[in-house]
């Protein structure tokens, strides 16, 4: 069998199961993660300490521990994710606040860009935005192969998704000529072309220009919108916070670094649900 088919026999496997039993076998597996020497404990380790050097060590490893929980329910909630109706993904969302700021951003009809970073249930998000909105959803293609299952999730709830290549770029310049809304996670490490160092943390992480880019061209709204994990299985609550408007008006520099700001922020409200174990800082400045 190979690592393709595995990866989607487990998620449709945990698509079998209802969301506290999918939670519970999450933190299961996160605290094996927490106690058995792995590659995502040691990734999470490292930005942890490298993010938050004023944390004690005593409270940075208590947050890894919460964290590698947080991470389990992140890789068992795909399957319903992306497999459940809907609707009853959607009726799983107890709470929504800031929506009413986004719609008002909106109506000025040069559409938005609405980011999810990986943070809490960011495929709950997603969902939720494009159930609402005209939206055309970036991606980067899936190492594992199951790009048509992903796609075939984030669209059904009336979403298009599009890759980070050149016919996907085009379609999001055509998407917001038409004011309709972007969806992007803003805090992938891009190809070293595509992006600029900016403070994250108070570490250089290079991030993407293309938001920025799209942001300024069309002075449109940006949102982070968080899809915050409940205890217990209990759902998701939903947050939108609009973004300053350097981001759309200022300089290229000046609206990237506050989109990591935002993102920062965000991430400090609830750190352990971060993905901490992605490579954020994998690319460096080339030493001169």
């Amino acid at each position: 069998m190979s690592r393709r088919d595995l990866v989607i026999r487990l998620l449709r496997f945990s698509a079998w199961f209802p969301l506290p039993v999918v939670h519970a076998i999450g933190t299961f597996i996160g605290w094996l993660l927490s106690w058995i020497p792995n590659k995502p404990q040691r990734i999470a380790a490292a930005n942890i300490a490298r993010c938050l050097p004023e944390w004690s060590p005593t409270e940075r490893d208590r947050l890894l521990r919460r964290n590698l929980a947080e991470t389990g329910k992140v890789a068992l909630e795909l399957g319903p994710l992306w497999l459940w109706d809907k609707q009853q993904v959607l009726g799983m969302i107890q709470s929504v606040t800031g929506e009413d700021a986004w719609k008002t951003a909106l109506a000025q009809g040069r559409g938005g860009i609405a980011i999810t970073p990986h943070l809490g249930a960011w495929e709950v998000a997603g969902l939720y935005v494009s159930s609402r909105y005209p939206t055309t959803i970036l991606y980067r293609p899936s190492r594992l192969g199951i790009d048509e299952l992903i796609c075939t999730g984030r669209e059904r709830a009336g979403g298009r998704t599009v890759p980070t290549d050149s016919t996907g770029v085009r379609a999001l310049y055509k998407a917001l000529q038409a004011a309709e809304v972007l969806g992007i996670l803003p805090d992938q490490d891009p190809d070293r072309e595509a992006g600029i160092f900016a403070p994250f943390f108070g570490q250089p992480a290079h991030t993407m220009v293309l938001l920025s880019r799209l942001a300024i061209k069309y002075h449109c709204p940006v949102c982070l919108v968080f899809a915050e994990r409940l205890p217990k299985g209990q759902g998701y609550r939903l947050r939108f916070d609009l973004l300053p408007s350097i981001v759309s008006e200022g300089t290229l520099e000046a609206s990237v670094t506050a989109v990591n700001a935002a993102v920062e922020q965000a991430v400090r409200r609830r750190p352990e649900q971060y993905l901490w174990a992605y490579k954020r800082f994998k690319t460096q400045p080339r030493q001169v």
